[in-house]
């Protein structure tokens, strides 16, 4: 599918082809939001932590006889039955199983994201940034002249060094590098704007079956 080129400079005649495997797909919902679950997952830190019976520390000396009492047998105060003890079922710190996801399943969501983006009309193409724009009014008469507001930039390294200055303290923008693009930043904001290598790079890592 052919897709229009913008330039930084204002002239917006070409176009590049990009795959309709990457900006074409049916979208299934469900499947972007359980990857997107399961990156949230990942963002967490697992610092809550309780003790369990066995890290207790105290006598295991038993409290009462096993008969004779009239109540119920119990072994030691560790148990979680009593103030002080252990706790049942509580947060384990890191030590938590990381919930996995098959990389096939990952590569389709992000190309799912991609090309929901192109059905709403909020993806752009952005010609490399060879010449460093210096000044953030630059790079701002260009969103404006574009209509762009709320943008994630997905950028090759080459074209990051030239915008990085002038875009970085923009509101509601946000620069991440192409290795870096995933689903949860493409939905979070409303237009998403990807340099021409960039958009290749994605390109190649989601129809590699090898990576």
């Amino acid at each position: 599918m052919k897709l229009k080129l913008l330039n930084i400079e204002g002239n917006n005649n070409e176009t590049i082809e990009v795959s309709d495997k990457i900006v074409k797909l049916k979208v299934n919902h469900k499947l972007i939001k359980f990857v997107i679950d399961w990156q949230l997952n990942h963002l967490k830190p697992r610092t809550a932590k309780t003790k369990q019976r066995n890290e207790i520390r105290g006598s295991t000396k038993k409290i009462v006889a096993q008969k004779g009492s009239g109540g119920a047998r119990h072994a030691s105060k560790k148990a979680p039955l009593f103030v002080g003890g252990g706790i049942a079922h509580g947060p384990k710190g890191d030590v938590y199983k990381i919930k996995k996801i098959n990389k096939k399943v990952r590569k389709l969501a992000l190309a799912q994201t991609l090309s929901k983006k192109n059905n709403d009309k909020n993806l752009f193409i952005l010609s490399d940034i060879k010449k460093e724009v210096k000044k953030t009014k630059e790079f701002n008469k260009f969103l404006i002249h574009n209509k762009l507001s709320n943008v994630l930039i997905v950028t090759d390294k080459d074209s990051l060094k030239n915008i990085n200055k002038s875009a970085r303290n923009i509101k509601d923008i946000k620069i991440i590098a192409e290795d870096g693009a995933n689903i949860y930043d493409l939905l979070k904001f409303k237009n998403v704007v990807i340099t021409s290598t960039s958009i290749k790079k994605i390109e190649n890592r989601i129809l590699d079956e090898k990576n």
